[in-house]
């Protein structure tokens, strides 16, 4: 008799226990849509009704690569509404979520390459042509990889996403003057940086090194902004960033699936993202085609190693 209420009793409590954890599950999810709707609607309110209209539905056959890693094609656009609007920013973010790693390739936008079903041209050009899609398509056939998912950034969206995350700014040395065709123009020196700075630092190519010293920036300025991150309490903050971002992304991803992939990156502070530039160093030249101006001839075979030996290391 004793033993049937103490094993009743012992019922009651996990029951209870059970019933507290349940409780605070959903309060947790709660508050995480409540934090991803605030972050939503504070962006809303800075778009108007027309670019809110203009987001672009496309098709995008990815999937998963060889070796079981999730890549994800992004793109930076000034306008996520106009299909014609080639690429300057082409990134693939590749996750594998046996290993925990992040890593990170640029595509320099003047490779010149085949794109499905249109002969050679300059790789941002398959964007303009046929949409991230397209693009996908491309990047299969020059360097087999496939790629599962698509995100479309518009720059503004980065902008808000850096004055949301770091109030007062981004650590980043500047390593030049950097004032043409940027606004805000950029002193040299270690600095904090807020979106706008952040976005003329990004996007700064007017020197002698052209769109190389443009790419190593961006490379330069997702470690920043990804260590310095890991650096503060990020976790609580990372529906509402979402929040923020999601109405200049146009993306075939789920929320759930950006906030899975956050939370590893975030949770167990995996250091710094590992990057490649395509094409590697002594694996191209630089020349010019008529109708296309100035191109990288690059040697696809090299390329292609080195970018598969980056994914596996």
């Amino acid at each position: 008799m004793r033993a049937d209420k103490h094993r009743n009793k012992k019922r009651r409590r996990w029951k209870s226990i059970l019933l507290v954890l349940l409780l605070l599950i959903g309060a947790g999810a709660a508050y995480s849509y409540f934090q991803y709707k605030q972050g939503v609607n504070q962006s809303l309110k800075k778009i108007d009704n027309e670019t809110k209209e203009q987001k672009v539905v496309y098709k995008f056959n990815g999937q998963k690569d060889q070796y079981g890693d999730t890549n994800v094609l992004m793109l930076g656009s000034d306008s996520r509404g106009e299909e014609k609007a080639r690429s300057d920013t082409i990134m693939i973010a590749h996750y594998n979520e046996d290993k925990g790693t992040f890593k990170l390739t640029s595509i320099m936008r003047d490779s010149y390459v085949a794109i499905p079903g249109h002969g050679k041209h300059k790789i941002n050009s398959a964007f303009a042509i046929g949409g991230p899609e397209l693009m996908r398509q491309t990047i299969k056939q020059n360097f087999d990889i496939d790629l599962q998912y698509y995100a479309i950034v518009d720059f503004q969206g980065f902008v808000q996403l850096i004055d949301e995350a770091f109030p007062h700014g981004v650590e980043i040395d500047v390593e030049k003057k950097m004032s043409a065709y940027v606004d805000p123009p950029l002193q040299p020196g270690l600095q904090k940086l807020n979106g706008q700075q952040m976005l003329s630092y990004v996007r700064f190519r007017h020197d002698a090194i052209g769109d190389f010293g443009r790419v190593e920036r961006q490379q330069k300025a997702v470690k920043a902004i990804g260590d310095q991150l890991s650096a503060i309490q990020t976790l609580p903050k990372l529906p509402k960033l979402i929040g923020v971002v999601t109405p200049y992304v146009n993306t075939n991803m789920k929320t759930s699936d950006i906030l899975f992939m956050g939370k590893d990156f975030f949770a167990d502070k995996r250091g710094s993202v590992e990057t490649l530039r395509i094409p590697v160093d002594n694996s191209f030249e630089e020349t010019r085609v008529k109708g296309e101006g100035a191109i990288l001839d690059i040697n696809l075979a090299k390329n292609k190693e080195a970018l598969h030996q980056f994914i596996t290391k």
